[in-house]
């Protein structure tokens, strides 16, 4: 006859490692995006964009036309559009555009924004020197925001055995709900407990 507490020892075996599993997956979950980042901008994939703090001194006389794309996740009530959909530049030269996001609603939301580059094989040649991307945006009931974006396309594209026949590039990104700030979630639990004893 077996041992009850062989049986006990056994299903506590069970639950460490399904705790483990859970904890295990959890942080998996919790990495995924800075990981996919750094993955992205180490292999080019998904036509991840170069960082860069400034742009080359050589700026080409052949321009390319950059594309601007905008969309949301399901369920994020902002709207959210590019200033200007087209925009030709030399290559080279440092471009300035420009996002509008507005919250309609009556109640803070906070937002972080993706991006992708298209066609992929652009990714490496196309930098950014400033960008809202992956960063906390937090806007108010009816707030209205414009947000930068400095960038330009290196020269070497030019060069490049694929990229020397790219003549668009489409810079898109994706804004998704996240989390509210700690003192945000606070000050909302303050002005809902004082509008329920109203």
């Amino acid at each position: 006859m077996r041992n009850p507490f062989d049986r006990l020892q056994g299903k506590n075996c069970t639950l460490a490692q399904t705790i483990s599993l859970v904890v295990f997956m959890g942080g998996l979950a919790y990495a995924s995006v800075p990981f996919y980042d750094w993955f992205c901008r180490v292999t080019g994939f998904g036509g991840a964009t170069d960082v860069a703090e400034y742009a080359p001194d050589d700026v080409l006389d052949q321009t390319i036309t950059i594309r601007f794309d905008s969309s949301l996740e399901k369920g994020m009530p902002w709207t959210f559009k590019p200033e200007v959909r087209t925009m030709e530049i030399r290559i080279g030269e440092t471009g300035l555009a420009f996002y509008e996001a507005h919250n309609p609603t009556d109640r803070p939301i906070a937002g972080s924004a993706s991006y992708n580059v298209t066609p992929y094989q652009a990714g490496g040649f196309f930098s950014k020197i400033d960008c809202f991307c992956f960063e906390e945006q937090l806007l108010l009931p009816g707030q209205t925001v414009m947000m930068p974006v400095t960038f330009f396309v290196d020269p070497e594209i030019v060069d490049d055995r694929e990229g020397k026949y790219i003549h668009t590039i489409t810079l898109g990104y994706t804004f998704y709900e996240i989390d509210l700030p700690q003192d945000e979630q606070q000050a909302n639990l303050a002005v809902e407990g004082g509008t329920s004893l109203n």
